[in-house]
């Protein structure tokens, strides 16, 4: 019996049949029941992030907002090796600790709903030697007995394996739908706002294009007793080979000017247009955004009218979205300390703390911790 097979044991516990699950084939084992974890949809929120840089800056700022944690074990000699391994353990080919493996793990389960990792163990199977963020493409995922059990597939070309050992395999979902086992990008209807916002700043650079870059209209008006057309025509030429000379002096940091005789006119095309004010619906789409992702907008550096109070609420939103994307990444923390104790020989609970959030949660703690004391105090006093 090899050691995968007595760490978690040779069979599973079984469930019954669920009732209300589909009876097609999704879920029959077949070849067309796997579900692939990478679809076309998630080119789209790649291309989103990489056009849009207020929500790359979003993603990126929940990502580290979310914060670190510390590790704790009821056996110091367990909590020691744990600590030790949390802030050494191989990332992929050039990092290390563990904050960087769940670092790009959050990233990609908020970009596209879901996310893969592996432990990787050592040649002799003893001892973790990495972690190891998997690409979704690489991985497709199946129900064939029951819908509350998922089993993962590894791509072999066109065709897909069983994980030969998927109890190594780290999977997460955001906000599922129901009887799915994908997540769900928290970019979703986020394509329709960013094609919006994206044709406004086109515009805006193509009116720059016509009107920001001035260009001026000579105009020469022959006098009175009238010319024939060959003087007009090189009267014409040699004024534009005269203006051509003075702008293109200006390039060189010299000063020419521009001598003609006769009544010439310049005009500056298109002074007397205006480029459309764009600021109120650029603002309605980034409101549409900062709601979908959920960040202040003074954290996104967006100056809009807002309050002390208000300020005060949207911190406190900030943190109940950041605490429920805690809540997705501590049962995969948990289930790799948990497979390094158990790999050392040791059996421990591990609790995970996560750190506060931010400087002003631990101030207005300290300050309700001081004013819960004081009220003790007193009713102490007076009893």
């Amino acid at each position: 019996m090899g050691f995968l097979q007595r760490l978690f044991g040779e069979k599973q516990a079984g469930v019954s049949c669920v009732q209300t699950a589909r009876s097609d084939n999704k879920f029959l084992g077949l070849p067309d029941g796997l579900i692939p974890l990478k679809t076309a949809e998630h080119a789209m929120y790649e291309q989103i992030r990489s056009s849009v840089p207020i929500i790359d800056a979003a993603l990126e700022k929940i990502v580290r907002l979310v914060g670190g944690f510390e590790l704790e074990c009821d056996d110091e000699y367990a909590q020691k090796l744990l600590r030790q391994f949390a802030s050494d353990v191989r990332v992929g080919g050039a990092q290390r600790g563990l904050d960087a493996f769940l670092s790009c793990y959050l990233d990609n389960l908020l970009t596209y709903g879901s996310a893969v990792g592996e432990i990787v163990l050592t040649a002799e199977q003893d001892s973790i030697y990495a972690l190891y963020n998997s690409p979704l493409g690489n991985l497709d995922v199946a129900a064939p007995n029951t819908p509350v059990q998922a089993e993962f597939y590894l791509r072999d070309g066109v065709n897909s394996v069983p994980a030969p050992h998927p109890q190594l395999i780290l999977f997460s979902a955001r906000n599922p739908a129901a009887g799915e086992l994908r997540g769900t990008s928290l970019l979703r209807g986020l394509p329709f706002i960013s094609n919006i916002l994206l044709r406004i700043y086109q515009c805006i650079g193509k009116n720059f294009d016509r009107l920001g870059n001035v260009r001026f209209a000579v105009t020469y008006k022959p006098n009175e007793n009238g010319i024939d057309p060959t003087g007009a025509r090189e009267i014409a030429q040699n004024i534009a080979k005269e203006w051509s000379e003075a702008m293109s002096a200006t390039t060189q940091g010299s000063v020419k000017d521009f001598v003609a005789v006769g009544d010439v006119d310049i005009k500056v095309i298109g002074a007397d247009n205006q480029i459309i004010d764009t600021k109120v619906p650029v603002d309605q789409m980034l409101q549409q955004i900062v709601s979908k992702l959920g960040i202040p907008p003074f954290l996104l550096g967006l100056s809009w009218s807002t309050t002390e109070r208000m300020s005060r609420q949207q911190a406190d939103i900030l943190t109940s979205e950041l605490e429920a994307y805690r809540r997705l990444l501590t049962p995969v923390i948990l289930k790799i300390c948990n497979m390094f104790l158990a790999m050392n020989g040791l059996c421990a609970d591990v609790c995970v703390n996560w750190d506060m959030i931010n400087l002003q949660d631990e101030i207005e703690t300290a300050q309700a911790q001081l004013l819960l004391a004081q009220a003790a105090k007193e009713m102490e006093e007076t009893k």
